[in-house]
């Protein structure tokens, strides 16, 4: 069983400019961004499940990407719904999608504007800690961004600190390019960290260093499909020479017990 915590996919009639809007720079899909583009890539790899992370940039997106969800919820696809952390009704936002029986929440601090420890958004965390829904943030820099520090390794540290209960999970290996001070203040923590579009820019032998340093119930496989082809980071993890047991939490153990 694979499971890969970290996809995205739009409608149909929405994936060709969402597609072209998001491809920046170096950043080129190797999929259509559609749910039957996900899938065959899912197949080509051997990827059993796969959550979807959609981005609410606005607070009315918050409904039709809830909807969607809904409608492309399947034993294969798992999709989070999306509040923007700014929209006043955030905290009702939460109660809608636990009723809606969604597993958790997809957050960005880049497009959605905001700082990830930032005090003002705290009655939203207290709510999504107390429904019980995992929260998925994107961490670290963002190659389409100005590299201000609003999702880094220290924000996630002072947030948990707040919100101890709370399901986060800290994308690209806990912060995306800024892995050296990432691996200083969150590597050994109980922080979970999805290592999508990672093992691609590490060293090797630092990958596999800060696989064995973490909470083995702590990582997660992602691929941040369609910018990353999930194929890429399976082989790379098979030739990490990590034990079988500790393998198998990462491919799809943790993912299991976290989003059941």
């Amino acid at each position: 069983m694979i499971i890969d915590v970290h996809t995205h996919a739009f409608p149909d009639s929405l994936a060709p400019r969402a597609m072209a809007h998001l491809e920046v720079g170096n950043a080129k899909a190797f999929s259509d961004g559609t749910v039957a583009g996900l899938l065959r890539s899912m197949d080509a790899a051997g990827v059993d499940q796969s959550v979807i992370c959609s981005i609410a940039t606005k607070p009315e997106q918050f409904d039709p990407i809830l909807k969607w969800s809904l409608a492309i919820r399947t034993d294969r696809l798992i999709p989070l719904a999306s509040i923007y952390p700014g929209d006043p009704l955030a905290v009702a936002r939460v109660g809608e999608v636990k009723a809606a029986g969604l597993k958790g929440i997809k957050i960005h601090p880049y497009y959605q504007g905001f700082d990830l420890a930032d005090p003002v958004f705290d009655p939203f965390y207290g709510a999504v800690e107390a429904a019980g829904l995992v929260l998925v943030a994107h961490t670290g820099f963002d190659m389409a961004f100005p590299r201000d520090r609003r999702a880094d390794a220290s924000r996630s540290l002072a947030l948990l600190a707040r919100f101890p209960k709370l399901k986060f999970m800290a994308t690209h290996f806990g912060a995306w390019s800024d892995w050296d001070d990432m691996e200083a203040k969150l590597i050994g923590k109980p922080v979970n960290l999805e290592i999508s579009l990672t093992l691609e820019f590490l060293p090797l032998d630092q990958v596999r260093r800060m696989i064995l340093a973490h909470p083995a119930d702590r990582l997660f496989f992602g691929s941040d499909s369609p910018w990353g082809n999930p194929a890429e980071p399976l082989r790379v993890l098979r030739e990490l020479d990590l034990p079988a047991p500790l393998l198998q939490k990462i491919l799809s153990e943790n993912a299991t017990a976290l989003f059941r």
